[in-house]
C-alpha cells in the first residue's frame, strides 16, 4: 500500500536502491510484503513505524546480512551483497569500552582500510582523505584521543566520519541519535546531509523521531502492521491516512512546527510518540 511517489522524476532517474515486490517474514508473520521502492540518487528517506514493525530488519537485507522471502533486492544495479562498500553504515550510538585501543582517527580510517587485511602504511591518498573527513566531521581537536574518553556526541560524529570515509553511494542510518542531545543531534542530522547534498549520496535512515531530520527528508516509508505507505512526509503523516494503515484512530496533531502522533490503546500503535519536528526555513 502506498501514496504517490513523485513517480515520473522517481522513474526518471537511476535508482541507487531498488526493492521489487520485495517481502520479508518470519514464520507465519509478516514485516511487510509486495514492497516496490526507488530511491534516487540523493535521496532522503525515512524509515518509520513502532518497534517489531521491520525497519532494522530492512536495513539488514541492504547490508546483505539477511535474504528477503520474497521480491528482489539491487544496490546500483546489481543484487546487494554482504560487505559492498558503495555503503556507508551508522549504527545507534553506544559508548566504547574503557580500554579501547583506539584513536578517533583510527576509527575513521577503518572506513578507508577496514576491509583490507594486513593493512600496513596508509597511501597518500587515504592519508589526504582521512584528514579532509576528520575536518569534515568537525573532530580536529580530538582526532588523536583515544576513542573511549570521548563523549557520546564527539563517539557518534566518528562513526559518521568512519560510514563517509569511502565516500559510499549509499548511507544506512540505524537510530543513530539515539541518546543524543540535541545539540549533537543536530550536528550529526547536518553532517549526513551534507554528505549527501553533496556528494549525491543516498540516505536511508531509520528513526522513532523525525524531529531532527524533518527538515532534510524527502520521502518517508511507514512500516505498521505488516503493511507501508510511501510518500512525503505531508502525504503520509496525516490522521486519514495512519488510521488507515492501523485500522483504528490515529491523530497526526500539527503545533507549533511540529507533528505529533498520538495512537489508541491498541497494540502497536505509537502513543504521544512525537514524531516531526519544526521545518527547516
Amino acid at each position: 500500500m502506498s501514496t504517490a511517489t513523485r513517480g515520473s522524476a522517481t522513474n526518471a532517474v537511476r535508482s541507487v536502491l531498488e526493492f521489487r515486490q520485495a517481502g520479508l517474514s518470519y514464520g507465519a508473520r509478516t514485516l511487510w510484503d509486495g514492497l516496490d521502492l526507488r530511491v534516487r540518487p540523493g535521496e532522503f528517506l525515512a524509515v518509520l513505524g513502532p518497534n517489531g514493525a521491520g525497519k532494522t530488519s530492512m536495513l539488514r537485507t541492504i547490508l546483505g546480512q539477511q535474504r528477503l522471502t520474497a521480491g528482489t533486492l539491487d544496490l546500483l544495479g546489481s543484487p546487494v551483497r554482504r560487505g559492498d562498500r558503495r555503503i556507508g553504515y551508522i549504527p545507534q550510538q553506544r559508548l566504547m569500552e574503557a580500554g579501547t585501543p583506539l584513536r578517533a582517527r583510527d576509527l575513521i580510517g577503518l572506513g578507508l582500510q577496514g576491509h583490507r587485511w594486513g593493512a600496513g602504511r596508509i597511501s597518500r591518498s587515504d592519508a589526504v582523505r582521512l584528514d579532509q573527513v576528520i575536518e569534515h566531521v568537525g573532530a580536529v581537536d580530538f582526532a588523536d584521543a583515544p576513542v573511549a574518553e570521548l563523549s557520546g556526541g564527539e563517539q557518534q560524529r566518528i562513526r559518521v566520519g568512519q560510514a563517509i570515509a569511502g565516500s559510499p553511494a549509499l548511507m544506512l542510518c540505524d537510530e543513530p541519535l539515539i541518546s543524543l542531545d540535541l545539540r549533537h543531534q543536530r550536528i550529526v542530522t547536518d553532517l549526513i546531509d551534507a554528505e549527501r547534498r553533496e556528494r549525491a549520496a543516498s540516505v536511508v535512515f531509520v528513526t522513532h523521531d523525525v524531529n531532527p531530520i524533518l527538515g532534510a527528508v524527502d520521502r518517508v516509508l511507514y512500516i505498521a502492521s505488516g503493511r507501508f505507505l510511501i510518500g512525503t512526509p505531508d502525504e503520509v503523516l496525516r490522521s486519514d491516512v495512519l488510521s488507515d494503515l492501523y485500522g483504528t484512530d490515529v491523530d497526526v496533531v500539527r503545533t507549533m512546527g511540529r507533528i505529533i502522533i498520538v495512537g489508541s490503546n491498541e497494540p502497536n500503535v505509537p502513543g504521544h510518540a512525537t514524531l516531526g519536528m519544526e521545518r527547516a526555513s
